[in-house]
């Protein structure tokens, strides 16, 4: 299992709203393809649409998440440093083909233009987050930290 540490609200989005690339300007993945770790960073994302902050906040808030401090949306803030889930990493391509065709896992509406795309699939959120160091790139895990992720999957 490899990990990525990805900034909110993307994290979010990876594992509960749909968002099934990540953007980069080049191949972190290589040839790797399967489980992958999202750990959300410490920092936000620069360039987010205020949309993507208020399904955020709204996920959060219906769920009740106690505030403890003021903060830009705060239900988010206390995932940081955190892995919240796991995702299948099944495909890296820097250009979409002229056709999107979604079922063939070709391309998506959440992929920029020329950035690497990884397409993930298949997110599945801890019950309890796993508080880790993150860092740039996809790095493999060891595996305690594995056996931790494994049976934290809810």
């Amino acid at each position: 299992m490899r990990i990525l540490t990805v900034r909110q609200p993307w994290a979010w989005a990876i594992i509960h709203g749909g968002k099934d690339v990540e953007n980069r300007v080049r191949n972190i993945a290589g040839s790797y393809r399967g489980p992958v770790a999202i750990h959300v960073a410490q920092a936000d994302a620069d360039g987010a649409p205020e949309s993507a902050w208020k399904a955020q906040a709204d996920f959060y808030r219906e769920r009740a998440m106690p505030i403890r401090q003021p903060v830009r949306f705060i239900p988010g803030f206390f995932d940081r440093g955190m892995i919240i889930g796991v995702v299948d990493l099944t495909a890296a391509h820097i250009t979409c083909p002229p056709t999107y065709d979604p079922e063939r896992g070709l391309c998506s509406t959440w992929a920029q233009r020329d950035h690497w795309h990884l397409h993930l699939s298949n997110p599945r959120a801890l019950s309890d987050p796993i508080p880790y160091k993150g860092a740039l790139g996809l790095r493999a895990l060891d595996a305690d930290t594995i056996s931790h992720i494994e049976a934290a999957i809810a």
